[in-house]
């Protein structure tokens, strides 16, 4: 039996998960590695990190039906496939046009959430989701006029995406019957799996490595995996899945910043208007979903 009301304010986690997944970015820019080696080590230490913490949920992993361990497998391996082309667009194009195209999320899943959870979106916060569209447009416009090596990047970006949405949207099925520890743990395993197959097949080396990248894959498994995806996947049993993903219209911000400030990516014009509008649509939607009512029961409403 789920808890009908999350045991602190939603809004701390959600502000936690937000600053940590602005970090993603700027860690694997500093890696040399390959993007499927950076993920394949972000999930095997995640996995590991984790496994102290719930030795008493494994036993309950045994009780887990076919079809959840079937759309278990499905979200590890959208969730690797998310990160493969998420990580591998930040050798393409820029930190804040890599991060602005993630702003899609929430169109794809409030799509997604439509047709599996019968969602219903109030006219604000649909107004405050194309208003995020068009901010994401702006970004990927202006990368079309700069190289198409940069636009190479934002389609990868932008196909990460739609993969993360499909991701979220198995999540909320399975959340109302296999708690948020053992749905983190399975997943991150699965996608580790996903990796370490890619890797060899592509014939990336698994070892070998100078201790600067080791500390980098550690990082990654801690800051935005731990303190991020874990966050939101245990936020996903209070709150919509539109909801989650609306928050990681703060990455783009975030991550910018930093990007500037340690790499000197400057921010261009088409980049800070889209900035300016994802920034509209977050505060638009926001605004509706804190203004609803919360949620009581986890498996009455996919929320």
């Amino acid at each position: 039996m789920k808890p009908s009301s999350p045991p602190i304010p939603t809004l701390i986690p959600l502000i936690v998960g937000m600053i940590a997944i602005s970090f993603a970015p700027i860690f694997v820019r500093y890696s040399d590695a390959p993007a499927a080696v950076q993920g394949m080590y972000r999930m095997l230490f995640t996995v590991i990190i984790m496994l102290p913490f719930g030795t008493r949920q494994l036993r309950t992993m045994r009780s887990i039906s076919r079809k959840d361990w079937i759309l278990l497998t499905l979200a590890g391996f959208f969730l690797a496939l998310h990160f493969l082309l998420w990580m591998e667009s930040l050798n393409y194009t820029s930190i804040a046009s890599s991060t602005i195209i993630l702003a899609l999320e929430p169109v794809f899943v409030m799509i997604g959430a439509y047709f599996v959870f019968k969602d219903r979106i109030g006219k604000i916060a649909l107004i405050g989701l194309t208003i995020a569209l068009i901010g994401a447009f702006f970004v990927g416009s202006g990368d079309i006029s700069l190289s198409g090596t940069a636009f190479k990047g934002d389609m990868l970006s932008l196909l990460g995406t739609v993969a993360v949405a499909v991701n979220m949207l198995i999540a909320k099925q399975i959340l109302t019957r296999v708690s948020s520890y053992s749905y983190s743990l399975i997943v991150f395993a699965i996608a580790f799996l996903c990796f370490a197959v890619y890797n060899l097949v592509v014939g990336y080396e698994f070892g070998g490595y100078p201790a600067r990248e080791w500390s980098i894959f550690l990082t990654l498994a801690i800051v935005p995996t731990v303190f991020g995806h874990m966050i939101f996947n245990w936020l996903l049993q209070y709150v919509k899945p539109t909801t989650i993903s609306i928050s990681v219209f703060a990455e783009p911000v975030g991550a910018s910043l930093l990007g500037m400030l340690l790499f000197r990516e400057m921010v261009t014009t088409f980049q800070l208007a889209g900035g300016a509008f994802i920034i509209v649509g977050l505060l638009l939607y926001m605004r509706t979903e804190y203004a609803a009512k919360p949620v009581v029961d986890s498996q009455a409403e996919a929320a």
